[in-house]
């Protein structure tokens, strides 16, 4: 197979879909992999390292890409300079977050495009998997990023995570206590901030509770316990996600009006629309704004300052499901896999996944009904 491998073109995206140790084994395994000039640049991977070290080919432009590849390996979303190089038929493995791309999901289905979200494949125990490496690199980061917004160079409330002897020290709510909440939770808790986890699963609680010896505190999300948790709280977390649609608005105008001037929220649901209210997608570049004297910060690709890191981890992941479509076809591969199959959000025109075609209320077609 014709695998390809776009540089990124989303702002402040610095990570790769295959590095080259990647590349290497696919072009083991008989495919030939065609690589972007510079795709590897902001995950210090160069040309040469593709060329000589992986036996890749290296081309020019994306439109070389996505002219010859039957499969096309990304990190995020094609962006709208993109959506008129895409080809009938053709297959794109990455994170797609269609839920929250209208104008992408009506490109992939028009073009018929094979559309499998990483952030909707489940391995056997039904977990995230290739969500999970991102959301460990998220939430980790969210230590480091609200520990710099605190500042008063950030127009923070000029406060320590930790504090010191006698001052005290910041308090840290998270909203979902899933793979970005608990690393954001262990991360802060490790700052030295008091932390309290939210969520609904009773049982996610508890194990927070068990991994953390109790030093996390975790709380059931009644809209009281929200409200009050929030106004006490000089960093607020969103960390709610339901794989495949858009992120449920948990945080209203209200509660954030309550926070403390110079508080902080941090929605890592923005990729899914984001779980505070009126919320507006940042980058990298122009991370935050301030409304209701509260800063909001908002990336949606937040690993990609960490491209390198992100790189390896994201495709130790998904090395094993490129092979397996690379090497038997992308039918046979979701037909024979079904965590494969529920990663599978659009298929000839059609939408595959129930979460996204509920969320933005379109027609879903059932995928095993479609290949048989």
């Amino acid at each position: 197979m014709i695998i390809g491998v776009p540089r990124e073109i989303k702002p402040d995206e610095n990570r790769v879909s295959l590095p080259p140790d990647k590349v290497e084994v696919l072009v083991t395994d008989g495919h030939k992999v065609l690589v972007e000039s510079g795709a590897g640049e902001g995950s210090r991977f160069s040309d040469d390292n593709y060329l000589y070290g992986a036996g890749a080919t290296i081309v020019s432009s994306p439109a070389e890409i996505y002219g010859s590849a039957e499969l096309i390996v990304k990190v995020k979303e094609p962006q709208p300079s993109e959506f008129e190089l895409i080809q009938h038929g053709q297959t794109i493995f990455t994170y797609l977050h269609l839920a929250a791309e209208p104008d992408l999901l009506e490109c992939m289905l028009e073009k018929n495009v094979t559309g499998i979200a990483y952030e909707t494949v489940e391995d056997r125990q039904g977990r995230l998997c290739l969500l999970h490496p991102m959301s460990e690199i998220a939430g980790r980061l969210v230590s480091q990023v609200s520990a710099r917004l605190l500042t008063n160079i950030e127009q923070g409330v000029g406060k320590l995570l930790s504090g010191v002897p006698g001052s005290g020290n910041c308090s840290a709510f998270i909203i979902g206590g899933g793979t970005v909440g608990l690393n954001a939770a262990m991360a802060l808790m490790g700052a030295g901030a008091d932390v309290t986890v939210a969520d609904i699963n009773l049982d996610r609680i508890r194990e927070i509770d068990t991994l953390t010896k109790g030093q996390v505190k975790t709380i059931y999300p009644t809209p009281a316990a929200l409200a009050e948790k929030i106004s006490h709280s000089e960093v607020v977390v969103g960390a709610v996600l339901v794989p495949g649609a858009k992120a449920p608005r948990i945080v209203n105008r209200d509660m954030v009006k309550e926070m403390m001037p110079g508080g902080v929220i941090i929605d890592v649901a923005i990729d899914q629309g984001g779980c505070v209210d009126d919320i507006k997608p940042t980058s990298h570049q122009n991370p935050t704004y301030i409304q209701d004297d509260v800063i909001h910060y908002a990336v949606t690709n937040m690993p990609g300052i960490v491209g390198h890191t992100a790189s390896i981890s994201l495709s130790n992941a998904t090395l094993p499901y490129v092979r397996s479509i690379a090497s038997i076809g992308v039918e046979k591969a979701v037909t024979s896999d079904p965590g494969l199959a529920k990663g599978v959000n659009t298929l000839n025109g059609h939408i595959t996944h129930p979460a996204l075609a509920e969320s933005l209320s379109m027609t879903f077609q059932d995928l095993e009904e479609m290949l048989s």
